[in-house]
């Protein structure tokens, strides 16, 4: 909190904005006091990815759990996890959730996370293509971007 008046509160926000809310707009909405949560067991910070049907989910769930691994701030205990959101037309949509007592790194924590999530995909072979990616193949490479290991050609 930057300061507090009889009409409003201004707040500093995780990326250094200053922002005025009207204390009548406080008393009337729904707040979400991320501090008291982190005191209590922590706060859930997620990273979302849609991935295609031809791999198998067990072996998206580890590397989504993998990814988790190494991120500054995200505790062990409890464990991360990850949920299948839905199932679409052409995709199959997975929440990563960790949690972190820091809640004012949630910003640069989900980039590292989404950071992780590329790498472990792109080392294991899997491609990150939808939801609406769309490409014309010869049938020889892959979309997976070189990070120290060649493209993969796939036997479908």
């Amino acid at each position: 909190m930057v300061s507090r008046g009889t009409f409003s509160t201004r707040l500093k926000t995780p990326t250094n904005e200053i922002i005025s809310i009207p204390n009548a707009s406080v008393s009337t909405n729904h707040i979400i006091n991320f501090s008291r949560m982190a005191e209590k067991g922590g706060v859930n910070v997620g990273a979302v990815v849609t991935i295609g049907y031809d791999e198998p989910w067990r072996k998206i769930h580890e590397l989504l759990i993998a990814a988790a691994g190494g991120v500054p701030d995200v505790l062990e205990n409890p464990p991360p996890k990850v949920l299948q959101l839905s199932l679409d037309d052409f995709y199959v949509k997975y929440k990563l959730i960790v949690t972190t007592k820091h809640p004012e790194r949630r910003f640069p924590m989900r980039s590292n996370l989404y950071q992780n999530i590329q790498d472990n995909f792109a080392k294991a072979g899997v491609e990150i293509l939808s939801p609406h990616y769309q490409s014309n193949r010869d049938g020889e490479e892959t979309t997976i971007p070189d990070v120290g290991v060649q493209n993969v050609k796939r036997d479908d």
